[in-house]
C-alpha cells in the first residue's frame, strides 16, 4: 500500500465512526457536531456546563495575589512603570512640570525629523501639537486613513498607565478614535501623573468612575510597541502596529 493510500484509508476509517460522547477542552464547554445516519438530521451535543467556581471572573484581590506586588507610594508605582517600560522597549519620560512637555516633544520631533503628525483635540494634545509648528491631521473630523498612515507620529492622550505591567490604556474616546494609536509608525502618549495606577483592577475602577455604564466602544491595552516573534522566535517590532512607543507623563 502506498503512502497516499495509507493516508486515505485512515481518513475513511475516521469518517466512518462518530463520537460517542461530547468532548471537553480544559474547563471550557465545546459544542460537538455528531454525524447521524443518512436521512437523519445531524444533532448538536453540548458538553456539561463548567463548574460554578469557574463561572465567575477573578476579583481584584485574586489578581493581586498572583501578579507582582506594587509598592504603596506614588514613587513605587512610577519606578515600576519606568522599569517595565524599559523592559518592553518603550521610551518613558516623567516630567516634573507640564510646561516641559512642549519642549521635550519638540526635541523628539527634531531628532526624528517629523514632517507631519496626527492627533486629536484634547487638553494635552492641542497645545503640544501647536508647539511643534507642523501640519497636523486631526482624527476628530473625517479623515483619509491613507493620509493618517503617512504621518510620522500619532499623538494621543490616554486613560491610565498601569505600573504593574507597563501598560498604557487608551479608548476610542480618549485617544482620538480607533486608528490613531495604530496606523502611524510612532505612537506618542501624553499622560497626567494622576493617571498612573498600580494595577489593572485599579485601572478598570478608574474607567468605571470616568465612563460609568456608558463604556467606550473600544478599550485597548498597549504594552510596549507592536511586536511579534512568530518566525523562528525572532522578535520583530512594528509588525502589526507602531514600531515605537514614547510615553510622556507630566
Amino acid at each position: 500500500m502506498s503512502e497516499r493510500e495509507s493516508i486515505l484509508a485512515r481518513v475513511r476509517e475516521a469518517l466512518a465512526g462518530s463520537p460517542s460522547a461530547p468532548m471537553r477542552h480544559g474547563s471550557a464547554d465545546i459544542l460537538v457536531r455528531e454525524s447521524a445516519p443518512e436521512g437523519v438530521a445531524d444533532r448538536n451535543v453540548r458538553a456539561p456546563t463548567r463548574p460554578p467556581e469557574l463561572s465567575r471572573l477573578p476579583d481584584a484581590a485574586e489578581h493581586r495575589r498572583v501578579l507582582p506586588a506594587v509598592g504603596p507610594s506614588f514613587e513605587d508605582e512610577l519606578n515600576l512603570f519606568r522599569k517595565n517600560a524599559a523592559d518592553l522597549r518603550a521610551d518613558f519620560l516623567f516630567l516634573s512640570e507640564s510646561a516641559a512637555l512642549a519642549t521635550e516633544l519638540k526635541a523628539l520631533c527634531a531628532t526624528e525629523r517629523w514632517q507631519r503628525v496626527a492627533s486629536h483635540r484634547g487638553e494635552l494634545t492641542e497645545p503640544a501639537c501647536q508647539a511643534l509648528g507642523l501640519p497636523v491631521l486631526f482624527t476628530d473630523a473625517p479623515f483619509d486613513k491613507r493620509e493618517l498612515a503617512r504621518c510620522d507620529a500619532g499623538i494621543t492622550e490616554c486613560d491610565a498607565l498601569v505600573a504593574q505591567t507597563g501598560t498604557v490604556i487608551v479608548t476610542s474616546r480618549s485617544a482620538g478614535g480607533r486608528a490613531l494609536s495604530v496606523l502611524p509608525p510612532h505612537h506618542v502618549v501624553l499622560a497626567r501623573r494622576s493617571q498612573l495606577v498600580a494595577d489593572l483592577p485599579a485601572a478598570f475602577k478608574a474607567l468605571t468612575a470616568k465612563y460609568g455604564a456608558n463604556y467606550p466602544s473600544m478599550i485597548s491595552l498597549i504594552t510596549g510597541p507592536s511586536r511579534t516573534g512568530d518566525i523562528e522566535r525572532i522578535l520583530v517590532l512594528g509588525a502589526h502596529g507602531p514600531k515605537k512607543l514614547t510615553i510622556f507623563c507630566c
